[in-house]
């Protein structure tokens, strides 16, 4: 069964260390581990796990995001979410990207109400 998790260093250097050991063929070393071929494949130039991605938002439109946002400053993602029929996390990631931040508002009173503001990055 294939997996989608990040296999350990060690894991890696021991799939490496056996296939050259036993000149096995990228595509038997694949089939003994149970591991795709394009895996190993990468892991002999690379063998450090990457900890970051540079993938772009596909569903999320950041045009109509930026919009919702200079509407409703005050919303909540949860709120943005549903408007943009996206996930709330989808969200964070996304406003993250477009620099928006929301900052303690400390002019506001001791009370139940939101007490953040939002700061829109420079348009220029």
């Amino acid at each position: 069964m294939k997996s989608t998790m990040t296999y350990s260093h060690d894991f890696r250097k021991k799939v490496l260390f056996i296939k050259e050991k036993e000149c096995l063929s990228f595509a038997n070393i694949a089939k003994r581990f149970d591991i795709g071929i394009a895996t190993v494949v990468r892991w002999t130039k690379n063998i450090d796990a990457k900890t970051s991605r540079n993938k772009l938002a596909t569903k999320i439109n950041m045009d109509a995001l930026m919009k919702d946002v200079q509407a409703y400053p005050d919303a909540y993602q949860y709120e943005r979410a549903q408007r943009l029929n996206v996930s709330k996390t989808g969200i964070g990631y996304a406003l993250k990207r477009l620099g928006v931040t929301y900052k303690k508002n400390l002019k506001s009173p001791t009370s139940k109400f939101r007490k953040t503001i939002c700061i829109l990055p420079n348009s220029s």
